[in-house]
């Protein structure tokens, strides 16, 4: 046993807490660093990484005191493997005494596998292989152009377009606009001809609407 180990069990009782607090999955180990050859004193959680007390540090001299990521006698969150591949993020902390020695080491070792496992098989579950569509118009060929001037006619088909007044005929411009149907070549010249308005005026409704909506998440922001 080493001569810090004593002093060192005051540290116990945090190592309890931890492991006690974050799950099976967590692993807590307490090593004395004057006694390299056999440093942990304590471990909670060891079925983790299988880590007893007489053993030996693991990483420590290779990815806590040579890592550059050292700061403040903290490691935090690096990536360790265990014998059968399992992934482990882990964190250690030096321990020092009154006099600014370096006498222990706390260690975090949290077996995330079945979180790599599981963001796995999400990222494979939504893959999708198509491009983004862009803001820009696309010519379609003809039986889709056909849908889509079914659907413009269906669109307006309920108002009498001589009656309407700009505030509705507006309100199915964006409706469209929404629903992506300008991005159709054609289609903003067949809406206009449908709502008895100019190329102009359809220009105008969607200026009109896209600034009205940059400002309400302007104001949404603020």
């Amino acid at each position: 046993m080493g001569k810090y180990a004593e002093e060192l069990r005051r540290y116990i009782p945090i190592a309890d807490a931890m492991a006690q607090t974050f799950g099976k999955n967590c692993e807590v180990v307490l090593h004395d660093l004057s006694s390299p050859q056999s440093s942990v004193i304590y471990t909670a959680n060891n079925h983790v990484t299988g880590r007893a007390v007489g053993q030996s540090f693991n990483h420590l001299i290779t990815q806590v005191l040579l890592s550059q990521k050292l700061q403040n006698d903290v490691v935090a969150n690096y990536r360790t493997e265990t014998e059968d591949g399992r992934t482990i993020k882990s964190t250690t902390a030096l321990i020092r005494n009154a006099d600014g020695e370096a006498i222990g080491a706390f260690c975090i070792n949290i077996d995330i596998h079945p979180l790599v496992s599981t963001r796995e098989f999400i990222e494979d579950f939504i893959r999708m292989d198509e491009e983004p569509l862009e803001r820009e118009e696309v010519e379609v060929v003809q039986n889709v152009w056909e849908i889509v001037e079914q659907m413009i006619n269906q669109m307006i088909a309920e108002k009498d377009v001589e009656k309407i007044d700009k505030n509705e005929k507006m309100q199915i411009v964006q409706f469209m606009d929404k629903k992506g149907v300008f991005l159709i070549k054609g289609a903003l010249e067949k809406v206009a001809a449908e709502l008895k308005i100019s190329k102009v005026t359809m220009y105008s409704y969607l200026d009109e609407l896209r600034r009205n909506q940059k400002q309400e998440q302007e104001e949404l922001s603020r």
